[in-house]
């Protein structure tokens, strides 16, 4: 930790976090100077209310002009506030969610309010000898007085109505709604029925389904039969309310005709449309007025609860404050709980983990814009998985991004489902609905180039292979398709619609061999000249020990090298600031996770030492057999290597032989020459005039 002193102003003091120099938020001195800090050396310039696992009432209560964001000003303007409440700026470092009245100033005028509004609120609960409030006796108050209102909003207030079934009604309502969508299917059936009679029975339960479950427990398919229509249409278009009704809605029904109708019906034994109608009013006209009731109440007690909200806002202020002020510093100027690593103290934007694939992602961030996310949170470095997590118990999906910083990508895929737990412990169903590419480590961009190759050649075959199956079984179909007809029409129109079928291409011709004689010729050149580039190789290699493993680390370098320079410059650079950007914050310092904090983010499955023996395990190959292959192996290569350099026996002893061949040859030849220019030269000589 390096110290750096103002010249003229507060003595911050700095350290090194996650590669970037912060400056240090630890003691009460430090929060009430926020307001000197330079704004360029802060890590974040805005964060957004909603989406955070943080307290959304206390971030209102922050949020002064109502944005929806948390912005430097107001952090400073809570620093200011709490200056002139508090007596010591330490108390915050406690984290306490309640405040001893000795530790508020009473000689300032934002401590009296929060005296009075204390006093207030431990008046009603009968707590007046108590000498600290707590945001629990606040919780308490709200709860006391929202009740209150309820027990006083009467119902002169609204308009007087009288229940069409008296204390019942809601009873009745209840089984009205049940049976409503089944009263609306039936009375349509009988509808189609008088429209044409013929279609009765096609309306009624088909005996086929009956037929179908009649072997098991029907008591079991409940309901299946509930499925089945109400009762048998008829073009009358009444419904018997006793007889021929579906077993499955007898209780209902039971119910509908003690509540509703035997005093409507007056005891009838069948019912019309039309009477149904008129009981569908009856209870609408109730439904509506108690929403307009209940509506009217709540808005009267929602206005008088922000009455008494706001004369204690001052002290609810407080408690909250002293509860979450410094952990919010420490996610907003610092982002310390982020790198420190603690189970206990996670980062707010931190929403839980996600299992995948045997590894667990400790980095999980809420999507509030998945537009955004795509389009931004690229220039992050990190590899991303997006996931729709759905969770059955509270009945809600939302999208989350995962960082995977350590481990490898193997069998990551989309679509490929994964179980996400919220920071409550609630598991959610995830799916991976989009995968953002980028390195996670050296190691595994060494491997990448190969991988891309082996998918890439896997592809390339799978496809072909599918391509001339696709081939073989339309030519064979065309065969069997016009195996009718004379050979020679066949012939002929096998040829037209083979010739439509390829788009026109131009009629196969018989195999010329002088044709592609060229394409032999260079076919076999290119053959020997790898032949002999491979000759070279070979020989260059053998020529000394260490050219080999040097060949093979070249080819190595070759091929991983750039992959694992791409990897490393952007591991250098991965930063989690675009992917909070893309989320509405306004990040304004780098959030660098290097590979020895990323390898903290993600944890790896580990298994034990297994003393235990699998049954169904490959059977292993004997060591001896090992050795034995080995050897073959080596042999073969160390073969090829001394073939292809000539250094055989054989080879060396005909290379000898030849050697010698040609010595012998060149010597011969010298003599010959010797000796014919002896004969000439007696020649030259009688020639040659004297002088």
């Amino acid at each position: 930790m390096a110290k750096l002193i103002a010249k003229n102003g507060y003595d911050w003091k700095y350290s090194v976090v996650g590669g970037v120099t912060r400056v240090n938020i630890e003691t009460g001195e430090d929060i009430a100077h926020l307001g000197e800090l330079d704004q360029k050396l802060w890590t974040v310039l805005s964060c957004p209310v909603k989406g955070l696992e943080f307290d959304e009432k206390t971030l209102a209560l922050m949020d002064l002009d109502g944005d929806g964001k948390i912005r430097v000003n107001e952090m400073v303007a809570a620093s200011e506030w709490l200056k002139k409440v508090l007596c010591s700026m330490e108390y915050l470092l406690e984290g306490k969610d309640f405040i001893n009245f000795a530790d508020i100033q009473g000689d300032t005028e934002e401590g009296q309010k929060v005296m009075e509004a204390a006093n207030l609120i431990l008046a009603k609960l009968g707590k007046s000898e108590q000498t600290c409030i707590s945001l629990q006796d606040v919780n308490d108050y709200m709860a006391i007085f929202e009740e209150k209102c309820k027990e006083e909003y009467t119902a002169e207030e609204s308009e007087p109505f009288t229940p069409p079934y008296g204390e019942q009604s809601d009873a009745a309502e209840k089984s009205i709604n049940d049976l409503r969508h089944k009263m609306a299917d039936y009375f349509m059936r009988c509808k189609l029925a008088q429209f044409d009679e013929e279609a009765t029975a096609a309306l009624d339960v088909q005996v086929e389904k009956i037929a179908a479950i009649s072997d098991g427990n029907l008591s079991e398919n409940v309901a299946e039969i509930a499925e089945y229509p109400l009762s048998r249409p008829n073009k009358e278009g009444v419904l018997n309310i006793v007889n021929g009704l579906n077993p499955a809605w007898h209780g209902a029904m039971a119910e509908l005709k003690t509540l509703v109708l035997d005093s409507e019906l007056g005891g009838a034994e069948a019912m019309s449309e039309e009477q149904w109608n008129g009981i569908l009013a009856k209870i609408d006209a109730y439904t509506a007025w108690k929403n307009a009731g209940e509506t009217a109440m709540n808005e009267a007690i929602a206005a008088q609860l922000a009455t008494h909200a706001a004369a204690i806002e001052p002290v609810e202020r407080l408690v909250r404050y002293c509860r979450d002020y410094f952990k919010l510093v420490h996610n907003y100027v610092v982002f310390k709980d982020f790198y420190k690593r603690d189970e206990n103290s996670l980062a707010v934007f931190q929403a839980g983990k996600l299992y995948i694939d045997q590894r667990c992602c400790d980095l999980c961030i809420k999507v509030s814009d998945m537009g955004k996310q795509l389009n931004t949170a690229g220039l992050s470095g990190l590899y991303l998985l997006y996931c729709k997590c759905t969770s059955k118990v509270k009945g809600e999906t939302m999208d989350i991004v995962a960082a995977l910083t350590d481990g490898d990508v193997n069998g990551l895929s989309e679509g490929k489902n994964a179980l996400f737990y919220d920071r409550n412990g609630l598991d959610w169903d995830a799916v991976v609905t989009k995968i953002i590419d980028n390195p996670i480590s050296v190691r595994q961009a060494f491997w990448s180039p190969y991988r891309k190759f082996g998918n890439w050649v896997s592809e390339k075959i799978t496809k072909s292979a599918a391509e001339k199956e696709s081939k073989q079984f339309d030519e064979m179909t065309a065969k069997a398709d016009n195996s009718t007809t004379e050979l020679a029409t066949n012939m002929a129109k096998a040829k037209n619609q083979m010739s439509a079928a390829d788009g026109g291409q131009a009629k196969k011709m018989p195999f010329d061999i002088a044709k592609f004689a060229g394409i032999f010729a260079a076919i076999g050149m290119a053959i020997g000249f790898i032949g002999s580039a491979l000759v070279k190789l070979a020989g260059s290699v053998t020529e000394h020990w260490y050219n080999l493993p040097l060949m093979i680390l070249a080819i190595i370098l070759v091929i991983s090298g750039p992959s694992m320079f791409l990897a490393w410059l952007k591991l250098r650079r991965r930063n989690l600031g675009p992917v909070l950007n893309a989320n509405g914050w306004a990040i304004n310092s780098k959030i660098k996770i290097n590979t020895t904090f990323g390898a903290t983010l993600t944890s790896m499955a580990k298994y034990p030492k297994l003393v235990t023996k699998d049954p169904f395990a490959d059977k292993k190959v004997p060591v001896w057999r090992k050795i034995i292959y080995w050897v073959v192996i080596l042999a073969a290569i160390a073969f090829c290597v001394l073939y292809f350099t000539k250094n055989l026996p054989w080879q060396k002893k005909a290379a000898e032989a030849e050697a010698a061949k040609t010595e012998q040859m060149e010597t011969a030849s010298a003599c010959n020459t010797a000796e014919d220019a002896v004969a000439e030269a007696p020649k030259q000589a009688e020639e040659t005039p004297a002088k």
